[in-house]
């Protein structure tokens, strides 16, 4: 007989006997656990007063025996009237080293454009003893110093990535706030495996004194030889400027000036039909002058900056504000928008200047307007459309209430008519400064198709039109003004062409496609460029085989391309020779706005309550925020 039923059939006759319950009662071993549980003490005393000796020996024998051989461990019992909730000891939790706590804060101040004097609030010093007691937290000093080698650390890595690309494109402008200037620098390149743009930050720095050219291209070839990427940038994108203009004409690699003023000088001087006697004697003579005279003259060799190209979005810009005033010369077109944009002016001094106004404009247009900034690209659009918005979706009642709560004159019909022409025109514009201004999935193929397509939708606009004709009159002029060296640049063509979204179809110009399609042959690097190095027997007798063979290559590839139906990026992998100079054509930027967002973050640190920040203190939190990928602060 086993343990349990031994020890069943002694306690099951002890109960039955000390409660005098039927024997069904504790049928279960589960009912007779709970009654045994609770009985025990009235069993022994039973057992004791009723005389069961034998029974109770057998017990006792039983029981001692299983608990010397199996012992269960049962947690105890919580004391009556506490809870039964489990609390956290947190004295054994992990405690966070130094080092990652210097990381952590270190990461707080860069990402969220805190100033260094953070560190030394009472406040932020609790709130890391609360979170990490006993911790030391960095002073401001060892802040500082930190963020400096954090920033050497992650430009090293930075010059590794470039090292490994090709082709790199820039950007560049200059930016004064607080009574100080900076020259902000941005990288971009393609990568050659995914064909996906990566974007960094180079340079916030400091300019002191004049924004000469010379000043400016001094900082550029300095910055570019710090990163080691001089002979890798194909073009630098900046604005208008004359002083930008002027570095790139003189120290660019176009070198214009320099071969046509040396040419000019040798023809005007009539020296050159001299015999050859009077040049040995003139070569006798030897004549001195000082070198920093020589240096002086400004040759275009003390310093070399890549090939420029001018921000199309400020072209557009400009197009759209300043060549659109020639519109004016027009009497007619004259009188009716001075008219409607002093009415309309008026009622954006009032929004911005008195928080009653904004009120009553929010009350009955249910939006609010947008003033316009001259230095804001596409401002006048939107702040018009805006006004087109509340008339077409709120009707004229509610432009007509406002004027006259705020005693401002009342746009009529004519008016109002032409802010919807004026609305309409400067859209296409709008569209494409929004289009070419864009970093991420932008390439300088977008351009020519990007510009030709506005062309196309500015005619189809202008035979609806009523007051208007005149100001699409003059934005066409302007576009072919500005953008006419742009629109029939061979190395711009073909960028468009080696696009897989445009390829052929964005012009119906056979002129335009021709200069393109003979760059890419001249330009594009045979499939197979070893080929040639095992010569037959006709290469030698023909010197110029290779030629035709490399030209025979080059234009199957090409015509394999352009027969090809898809149009997503990944077709260029297909065509290798293609693929290549796709990505050289294509690194760099149509427009400059990726340096305007660098300012507008550099903006938000330089704040006017950091007006005393030093400038490399400045420089290195810039560039760590927005070059974050290349720094892992764990």
């Amino acid at each position: 007989m086993t343990w349990d039923s031994l020890a069943l059939s002694v306690l099951r006759t002890a109960l039955l006997s000390a409660l005098k319950v039927e024997s069904r009662v504790v049928s279960s071993a589960r009912t007779f656990a709970v009654i045994y549980g609770f009985c025990l003490e009235r069993v022994v005393t039973a057992l004791e007063k009723r005389k069961h000796p034998h029974q109770l020996e057998s017990y006792s024998k039983l029981t001692q025996s299983h608990n010397s051989s199996q012992k269960r461990k049962c947690p105890a019992s919580p004391p009556a009237g506490t809870s039964k909730q489990l609390k956290l000891d947190m004295s054994s939790s992990k405690r966070v080293s130094k080092v990652n706590i210097n990381k952590a804060v270190m990461k707080f101040v860069v990402e969220g454009l805190q100033p260094f004097s953070v560190v030394d609030l009472q406040a932020f010093k609790d709130l890391i003893q609360d979170l990490q007691p006993n911790a030391t937290i960095m002073s401001r000093p060892t802040l500082r110093s930190s963020i400096a080698e954090a920033t050497k650390s992650m430009k090293k890595k930075l010059i590794a990535a470039m090292s490994e690309v090709e082709y790199i494109a820039t950007t560049t402008d200059c930016w004064t706030t607080r009574r100080r200037s900076f020259i902000g620098i941005t990288a971009h390149w393609l990568d050659p495996d995914s064909l996906d743009r990566h974007s960094v930050a180079l340079a916030c720095r400091q300019l002191k004194g004049s924004h000469t050219f010379e000043v400016l291209a001094a900082a550029l070839n300095d910055i570019h030889a710090e990163y080691q990427i001089r002979d890798k940038i194909v073009r630098t994108t900046t604005d208008n400027g004359s002083n930008f203009l002027k570095a790139f004409r003189i120290y660019g690699d176009q070198d214009e000036n320099n071969n046509a003023t040396y040419t000019e000088e040798l023809s005007n001087s009539g020296e050159g039909d001299d015999d050859e006697e009077e040049i040995q004697e003139e070569e006798e003579v030897v004549n001195y002058q000082e070198v920093a005279s020589m240096l002086d003259i400004g040759d275009g060799f003390e310093y070399h900056l890549p090939k420029h190209q001018r921000c199309a979005c400020h072209l557009l810009n400009l197009v759209s504000t300043v060549d659109a005033l020639k519109a004016n010369s027009n009497e007619a077109y004259k009188k009716v928008s001075r008219a409607t944009f002093s009415k309309c002016q008026a009622l954006w001094n009032k929004s911005a200047r008195s928080a009653l106004a904004a009120e009553t404009i929010q009350d009955a247009c249910k939006l609010q307007l947008i003033r316009p900034n001259a230095t804001r690209w596409n401002s006048m659009f939107l702040a018009v459309e805006r006004l087109v918005r509340i008339v077409k979706e709120q009707g004229e009642g509610a432009i007509r209430d406002v004027c006259t709560s705020l005693k401002i004159p009342m746009l009529n019909p004519t008016e109002l008519a032409f802010l919807t022409e004026y609305s309409a025109i400067m859209s296409p514009m709008a569209k494409a400064i929004d289009i070419l201004q864009a970093e991420t999935n932008i390439q300088m193929g977008w351009l020519l198709p990007t510009l030709t397509q506005l062309k196309a939708k500015l005619d189809r606009i202008k035979p609806s039109l009523k007051y208007s004709k005149p100001l699409v009159d003059a934005i066409q002029l302007g576009l072919k003004n500005r953008f006419s060296e742009i629109l029939e640049d061979p190395e711009l063509i073909a960028a468009a062409i080696l696009l897989p979204k445009f390829k052929t179809l964005w012009t119906k110009d056979e002129t335009v496609l021709k200069k393109g399609l003979d760059y890419i042959n001249l330009e594009m690097e045979p499939l197979h460029p070893l080929s040639n190095l095992h010569a037959t027997s006709s290469d030698d007798d023909d010197f110029f085989s290779s030629i035709k063979s490399n030209s025979q290559e080059s234009s199957k590839e090409l015509e394999g391309y352009l027969g090809c139906c898809a149009d997503h990026t990944s077709l260029l992998k297909t065509f290798p020779s293609i693929c290549k100079l796709s990505i050289r054509l294509n690194t760099p930027l149509p427009a400059s706005a990726a340096c305007e967002r660098l300012f507008s973050t550099a903006g938000l640190l330089f704040s006017p309550r950091r007006a005393r920040m030093d400038s490399s203190n400045f420089e290195n939190q810039l560039l760590l925020k927005l070059n974050r990928s290349f720094y892992n602060f764990e």
